[in-house]
């Protein structure tokens, strides 16, 4: 396992097992991929969590790793702490390449970090994941599919589905829809998320699992071998 990173807490056999029997489609795909091999990222607060989603919205991945750590640089190589983000001047946050829209999306959940808006790592640990998502859309710029991420990725929930997610959706129309074999999937062969939700009811309480086997669909489709997604 990499460095900084934990296996999720629930029981991925039985997880896999009951999928495979509530839905034979998904069981087929279960199999073609082969174990589930899902690890969560370093346990961040939620607060240095959300920092990291902000910084990475819509830009590269490398371009985004390149603006956290200059800006966690600033801090002395560490995330930095909500008191010390709505301290820290504008320009110091624009030489670390910060978007005015993100530099306010930071600012704004610091300031709901510290009104208690969003939880502890300790709080959110015992909380649900609708009252997690409600906190946390409360924030400028988090959204339902940041905090979903945040619910599978970084607290290992085991039954979200984000149906908005375009790998999501893809993975479903190659899974389910019976696309022509060799066919690139074109934005009308997406299902609405409704079909997917409609769907995903057999796959409770194991839908994470079920959303990163969708997810790994889309690899098998482009030819990469299933690999883990951060």
């Amino acid at each position: 396992m990499a460095k900084g990173r934990r296996p999720v807490r629930y029981n991925i056999a039985q997880a896999c097992e009951e999928l495979q029997a509530a839905d034979p489609v998904l069981g087929r795909l279960i199999e073609r991929v082969g174990p589930f091999t899902l690890t969560l990222a370093s346990q961040h607060s939620p607060f240095e969590a959300l920092v990291e989603s902000i910084v990475y919205q819509q830009i590269h991945g490398k371009a985004a790793a390149a603006i956290l750590n200059r800006l966690k640089l600033h801090y002395g190589d560490v995330h930095p702490q909500p008191e010390q983000l709505i301290a820290t001047p504008d320009d110091i946050l624009r030489a670390a390449g910060l978007s005015a829209n993100k530099q306010k999306a930071l600012r704004d959940l610091a300031a709901k970090t510290l009104d208690g808006i969003i939880p502890t790592l300790a709080q959110i640990r015992r909380m649900k994941d609708e009252e997690i998502i409600r906190r946390l859309i409360e924030v400028r710029g988090i959204g339902q599919w940041t905090a979903e991420m945040l619910l599978i990725f970084r607290l290992g929930r085991p039954d979200v589905m984000p149906v908005s997610d375009y790998g999501i959706r893809k993975g479903f129309a190659l899974t389910f829809l019976r696309l022509p074999k060799g066919k690139k999937v074109e934005a009308s062969d997406l299902p609405k998320p409704e079909v997917i939700l409609k769907r995903s009811k057999r796959w409770k309480p194991w839908s994470s699992v079920a959303a990163w086997y969708l997810w790994r669909a889309c690899d098998l489709a482009s030819g990469k071998p299933p690999a883990g997604r951060a």
